[in-house]
């Protein structure tokens, strides 16, 4: 891509939909990624919502050669402090002339209302590249594109605990409950996406211990592999 591309954040959770939007603007070159940015809840040094370790996220965007920007927010952190935390970042990038975002959302336009309304409060807009695609397709497409994917967090409300720790393959998307969003939309289940067409290798890791938060959310741990030299 040319110098003379826009330069954008894209908002980063390290999953399958981020990923998906990447790759579209990446595919396109209409845009030129400033930063991923990625809320990680300090006192875990996780992602928020994901559960995946930081460590694992530099080394997503690491092969993904891209620069990483963190926003750390306390757990339990009020709607507020998130949006506080969230701007002042943006606040930085508006102020070197980054002036949108990209997002990984694909229906839901109460989100999508918010996400633009807090932008345009920091003199920004959103970019949403995989608006309103068919979710049935695009987690297929997720496939033939080459991309690996692991779940990471499952909302035992909606899917068994089972679902957590699988590769996000054919198999799994068959044997999905007709009443899950095959992407997970709704927040029935968080990935983690270590190799794909636009990594420069893939994220190692092996599966660590499974374990129930909130009486709600079974999480996995990805326990980064030791490198070997």
């Amino acid at each position: 891509m040319g110098s003379s591309t826009e330069r954008v954040l894209v908002s980063w959770s390290g999953g399958k939909d981020s990923t998906l939007a990447l790759n579209e603007i990446v595919k396109n070159g209409t845009y030129r990624v400033a930063a991923l940015v990625t809320t990680v809840t300090a006192d875990y040094d996780r992602i928020s919502m994901h559960g995946v370790r930081r460590a694992l996220l530099e080394q997503q965007a690491a092969s993904l050669g891209l620069p990483l920007e963190k926003v750390f927010i306390p757990s339990n952190a009020s709607n507020a402090v998130y949006e506080q935390n969230f701007e002042s970042v943006l606040a930085k990038y508006a102020g070197q002339g980054v002036q949108k975002v990209v997002f990984g959302d694909l229906f839901l336009e109460d989100l999508r209302k918010y996400r633009e309304e807090r932008l345009a409060s920091v003199g920004m807009s959103g970019v949403f590249p995989i608006w309103m695609r068919g979710t049935k397709e695009l987690a297929k497409s997720l496939i033939s594109l080459g991309f690996k994917a692991i779940t990471t967090c499952v909302d035992t409300n909606v899917l068994d605990k089972d679902f957590v720790g699988r590769l996000v393959d054919e198999k799994f998307l068959a044997d999905l409950p007709a009443s899950v969003d095959p992407c997970g939309e709704n927040g029935e289940y968080h990935s983690f996406v270590h190799d794909g067409p636009i990594f420069s290798e893939a994220v190692r890791f092996t599966i660590g211990e499974k374990v129930l938060r909130d009486e709600r959310f079974y999480f996995c741990d990805l326990v980064p592999a030791q490198e070997v030299r």
